[in-house]
């Protein structure tokens, strides 16, 4: 092959009319070498010094009718760890850029810089080979690749611009746990991003109404050696090691020619023709090359110094906010590159349509701390294709300051533990949640407003990946993570959760009953509350994780979907289709703005009353004791926005039936019950708007004195929905 001295840009791997240029960034190198493997990636064929170095990047360029070469880099340089660096040669390591894998990672004692065994550990110095144990990479010519078509907009869609949440129900799940059980798709399909484009899946995501799927990790990442000794796998994925290549476990391989790119673009591609957006949820925070012990498998390798965030005293040692070993050091320009690059890679080519940011707040540090006004954050903001997709912060990490939920800039939205704490609390019957529960279904306006920031900036949850599932809140108590492998000290000690006499699942058919009923409580309060709500795949048909609250490596049933067909899971899901039903219909629990309006019959308003139907007052705000309350919702109707409606939620958390009363609203008449929680049959809760009778449920009706407006007995934990018309409107 001839061989030139090729360009500085773009960075990586890239194809050309006569060949492929590759390009590596290394500040600190002192030389690069570029090998060149068979199609296999199992035998090396040859070795090319990279001799051109611009701008701290080595270039060279092959002239070849092969556009697929399989290659990897050696680079060298100084072994001074308590100066920050780690080159070593001897290491053969992936490019930062690379688009595919050819092989497989497989844990070995050559990976690691230093001799594993030694009495100086990382200052050792290890001169065995790695190359044999993984895997190697590919060269991708992208240019050849359709566009991704857009969502279509269906029919109950609201309008929206391409970065704007409101309106949208966010659905996170796992590629391979959410159909690794699904009996009615092909077996090579199962727990592939094929399996997520199969027709019966798409036509399950449709029916149940959510607009988002979220997805777990997808960059390619590997297991952390302790997992592998424990006979555990990293399963959540946030571990990754490549920030372009889709995770090949997740490919379909019974296809002659399995393709991890072409398969999630099918994936992407089929969900969006059903109307659904696709996120990615991505770790730019930390890799899998871990702490001074950890192995050399790419940017340790490539230049320690620049890639990581070291003590600045020594620099043999890693700055560890994120609590996995290590922080990328987004500061340094060309690692920003590097994610801003990914980004744009996975919208323009890969079709996605957003990111939830993983422990985003170490993205967001700058020398004295976050700073919402951070370059990553500037970067996002002027880019002209990243500014206009979706946008979710986890808004925190395990350094100091790191806690900034309501502390992002504009344009972005973040996850609430806020609304999660809160919820799960006020349902367990917590003294004094008043005020806070109002907070939260009002949108965490007292978090978000005061950056002039919309109703949107809000993700609410209940449950995620991390934690309890919903079925496992009102089962459990105490987390069961015994399976893990370190005697249940992982994981969060306080879930908020209660098991209402009894630790794990039970024959006891009442105690069964008031579980199902929390459980429901628990959804409404998430589907009804203003901001963006996001469910975990799998609490809609009662998914249990056994009481883990850490199930990060459990790759078996424990994670995985269970599609049985119950009629116990028929009538839970029969119920979250129903509330995202509701949801939609009324656009008034999904505006813009934050409402300051009290409740009427001319625009949208929001209005607080006691139990008894009248408004609440600062006295009973501040009585502790209570734990009853009512709020009405006004506001257009999405099929006819001109066409005012109220909407009436009644929560009852105490451990005893109460009476409740609707509230008066001028200009309103005849409540409705949309929805309820009083009773698990089917005729409990399935409605239907059109019914014209006041109450059509088996429910008892009573009128206290001297006052018109019906009272309704709710049981101990359970609430009620109502909607209510313009008085002579037609129906």
């Amino acid at each position: 092959m001839l061989i030139t001295a090729g360009k500085p840009y773009p960075l990586g791997a890239s194809v050309d009319e006569v060949g492929v240029n590759f390009a590596l960034f290394s500040a600190h190198a002192t030389s690069v070498t570029l090998c060149i493997f068979d199609a296999s990636g199992e035998h090396e064929v040859a070795r090319y010094p990279m001799l051109q170095k611009s701008q701290q990047i080595w270039h060279l360029h092959l002239a070849t009718s092969d556009k697929a070469l399989v290659y990897g880099y050696r680079v060298d340089g100084p072994y001074a760890p308590h100066s920050g660096h780690r080159f070593n040669a001897n290491k053969l390591l992936l490019d930062p850029y690379a688009k595919r894998w050819v092989g497989q990672f497989i844990e070995h004692q050559s990976h690691y810089g230093y001799c594993v065994d030694h009495a100086l550990e990382d200052l050792s110095f290890d001169d065995t080979d790695n190359a044999d144990y993984m895997p190697k990479c590919q060269v991708v010519d992208t240019s050849v690749l359709a566009p991704i078509a857009p969502v279509v907009k269906m029919a109950d869609s609201p309008s929206m611009a391409a970065n704007d949440l409101n309106g949208h129900i966010i659905y996170e799940m796992h590629v391979k746990g959410f159909t690794q059980q699904c009996a009615d798709i092909d077996s090579a399909k199962r727990g592939t991003y094929l399996g997520l484009a199969e027709p019966k899946v798409l036509d399950y995501l449709v029916a149940l109404g959510v607009t988002c799927v979220e997805l777990l990790p997808v960059h390619g990442f590997i297991s952390e050696a302790f997992l592998q000794d424990k006979a555990l796998s990293n399963y959540w994925g946030y571990n990754s090691l490549s920030f372009f290549v889709p995770h090949r476990q997740y490919t379909c391989h019974a296809l002659s020619a399995p393709d991890e790119i072409s398969q999630f673009r099918t994936m992407v591609n089929s969900l969006h023709q059903a109307g659904i957006e696709v996120l990615l949820d991505v770790v730019y925070n930390h890799t899998a090359e871990g702490n001074r012990l950890g192995p050399t498998l790419c940017f340790k390798g490539i230049d320690n110094l620049s890639y990581y965030r070291l003590h600045p005293s020594d620099k043999r040692f890693y700055i560890n906010d994120t609590g996995c070993g290590n922080t990328l050091n987004i500061n340094h320009p060309r690692v920003l590159q590097l994610v801003m690059d990914s980004l744009r890679y996975w919208v323009e080519v890969m079709g996605v349509d957003g990111f939830r940011f993983d422990l985003a707040s170490c993205l967001g540090r700058e020398a004295s701390g976050f700073d919402k006004g951070a370059g990553f954050f500037d970067a996002m903001l002027q880019d002209p294709v990243l500014s206009r997709v979706k946008l979710i912060a986890e808004p925190w990490d395990i350094g100091p300051g790191g806690y900034q939920l309501g502390g992002y800039p504009q344009g972005w939205s973040e996850w609430n533990d806020r609304f999660r704490d809160t919820v799960r609390r006020f349902w367990r019957g917590d003294f004094g949640m008043l005020p806070e529960l109002a907070r939260r279904l009002h949108g965490s306006s007292d978090l978000f407003e005061h950056a002039d920031r919309d109703a949107d900036s809000t993700i609410n949850f209940i449950t995620s990946h991390d934690g309890f599932s919903l079925h496992d809140i009102v089962r459990y108590s105490q987390r069961h993570n015994d399976l893990n492998g370190e005697q249940s000290r992982d994981g969060h000690q306080e879930n908020y959760s209660h098991n209402y006499g009894e630790e794990g699942e039970s024959d006891n058919a009442a105690l069964n009953v008031l579980r199902q009923r929390q459980v429901r409580n628990m959804l409404t309060t998430l589907l009804l509350s203003q901001g963006v709500p996001m469910l975990l795949a799998g609490d809609e048909n009662g998914h249990s994780l056994k009481g883990n609250n850490n199930a990060y490596c459990q790759d078996n049933s424990i994670n995985w979907r269970d599609w049985s067909d119950t009629a116990e899971q028929q009538s839970l899901l029969g119920f979250v289709q129903r509330l995202i039903a509701i949801r939609k219909r009324f656009s008034t629990l999904y505006t813009r703005q934050f409402i300051h309006q009290q409740a009427s019959s001319h625009g949208a308003g929001l209005s607080w009353f006691c139990r008894n139907g009248e408004p609440m007052s600062k006295v009973l705000w501040s009585d502790a004791h209570t734990r009853s309350l009512s709020l009405v919702l006004t506001g257009g109707n999405r099929s006819d926005p001109t066409q005012q409606q109220a909407l009436l939620l009644m929560l009852n958390a105490d451990e005893q039936a109460l009476v409740f009363t609707a509230p008066d609203i001028e200009g309103f008449e005849s409540w409705q019950c949309l929805l309820h929680t009083q009773s698990m049959d089917a005729e409990g809760w399935q409605v239907e708007p059109t019914v014209q009778s006041e109450l059509p449920l088996p429910i008892a009706v009573s009128s206290a004195a001297n006052n018109s407006c019906p009272s309704y007995p709710l049981k101990d934990r359970s609430l009620m929905l109502f909607s209510a018309q313009l008085k002579g409107s037609t129906p």
